[in-house]
């Protein structure tokens, strides 16, 4: 049977350390001892400790102090106090300091069993929210940005240092640059990260519907408002919100959304009370809102509130350096979702990547590879897998004289990939070309592909 769960005792009388061990290991507990607080502190460097057990009188520091040490080194782990007759203000002293308990020697015997199986409940729940924080952190933080260049970790680093803050921040960046994804990391890191994070799109909706969206509605505001309905930033309260295309959001909206960064209060549609939330407000956008305030599409102070701190991603044709790292990553998702062993790519497919402009940026190339691990037969991506507008970037040398700015190099490298597809079968690629049996071996030839 596997054991409840790991105890340190802490104690310089070897006697009653020796009955604890035996008492608890009969309740299934793996059960480790220490006769100092320095030996007791050691095997907490070295175990993973879930409850401990420490008399407050030990030869080398006080109990409470320990009990110190212990609860900032090692937040997870339970502390059950043993305290002599009489100093029970140690015991109590001691659960200011973090301690889940006390227990007193010799009179609690009866209660030591049910004391450590809650202390060790909650110590395990407490490693468990630990383990789901940490996955979350690894799954939604900065780990998830993949990119060691100067740009990237310049705004990486400016994230990091706003993260733990309460300041708004506003995200600028050309589309597929990564916005959400900084966004997700920023919250992640962020006192909030257990509480929500809401993302909308304020391009997405009508100027009444993203209303309703944002701040809710009562019931009849409208017609189809058959009952009250929340809105984004009541199901964001504690956490964050991500106000995507933020320059796309009409003026009347832009007032309301000044009011909410200003007080954290709003008035829902149809109804004559305000709502209190308290959000942290993240504004993502491709435009440049300097220029938009100047035209006078954009409110200059909602501008100056939003702008408190600004982050620029830098575009793909900006990080070359990532693109290599980035695709790895791309191949490993992908070959995974769609049961491929696609081991990486040749040297001529990560030259041709690093060429391109990438006007789509990381998203384009995430669709890129996508699209390349579908139609890979093989176990490495190779340029005949890349679209045209990438491919034909390369000056091919094919013997025929031609370039592949060329139609014949295009219709060359178009013909090689679907070979590739319909796998050697020649009347399955002609057919797939909608061209004649003899027409494809005529190209064939020509292209010198037989």
């Amino acid at each position: 049977m596997a054991a409840k769960g790991k105890l340190l005792i802490i104690d310089d009388e070897e006697r009653l350390r020796k009955l604890l061990t035996r008492i608890l290991q009969l309740e299934d507990y793996e059960v480790t001892e220490a006769a100092t607080a320095k030996e007791g502190l050691r095997k907490l460097e070295n175990e993973t400790i879930d409850v401990v057990i420490s008399d407050v009188k030990l030869p080398d520091l006080n109990g409470i102090e320990l009990t110190k040490k212990i609860k900032a080194a090692y937040p997870a782990t339970e502390i059950i106090v043993l305290t002599a007759y009489g100093t029970i203000n140690d015991g109590v002293t001691a659960i200011k300091n973090g301690a889940f308990d006390y227990i007193t020697k010799g009179d609690d015997n009866e209660r030591i069993i049910p004391l450590v199986s809650k202390a060790m409940d909650k110590a395990l729940l407490q490693r468990r929210v630990l383990d789901l924080e940490n996955k979350l952190n690894t799954k939604f933080g900065f780990d998830r940005i993949i990119g060691t260049s100067a740009a990237t970790t310049a705004a990486i680093k400016l994230a990091e240092r706003v993260a733990a803050t309460d300041t708004t921040v506003l995200l600028l960046g050309e589309t597929g640059t990564g916005k959400e994804v900084f966004a997700e990391a920023i919250h992640q890191a962020s006192p909030r990260k257990l509480n929500p994070f809401v993302a909308v799109n304020c391009s997405a909706f009508t100027k009444e519907l993203l209303e309703s969206e944002l701040f809710g509605h009562k019931a009849g505001a409208f017609t189809g408002a058959v009952k009250d309905k929340r809105g984004l930033f009541e199901e964001a309260s504690s956490g964050t919100i991500l106000l995507d295309e933020i320059g796309e959001l009409d003026p009347d909206l832009q007032a309301k959304l000044l009011r909410v960064l200003e007080s954290q209060q709003f008035i829902k549609v149809g109804d004559t009370k305000t709502t209190k939330v308290n959000v942290r407000v993240l504004a993502a956008t491709n435009r440049n809102l300097q220029d938009e305030v100047n035209k006078g599409h954009f409110r200059s102070d909602l501008f100056y509130r939003l702008s408190v701190f600004q982050i620029t991603l830098p575009a793909l044709r900006e990080r070359k350096k990532d693109i290599g790292p980035l695709a790895k990553n791309f191949i490993s998702y992908f070959s995974a979702k769609v049961n491929k062993k696609i081991t990486g790519f040749s040297a001529g497919f990560l030259t041709q990547l690093e060429s391109y402009e990438w006007p789509g940026n990381v998203r384009e190339l995430k669709n890129v590879i996508e699209r390349a691990i579908i139609l890979c037969d093989g176990t490495e991506l190779d340029e005949s897998l890349l679209p045209f507008e990438i491919a034909e970037r390369k000056q091919v040398n094919d013997n025929t004289g031609h370039t592949a700015f060329d139609m014949a190099a295009i219709e060359k490298m178009h013909i090689q990939r679907v070979l590739n597809h319909a796998h050697g079968n020649k009347a399955e690629a002609a057919r797939l070309l909608n061209i004649g049996i003899a027409t494809l071996y005529r190209k064939l030839n020509e292209y010198k592909l037989d």
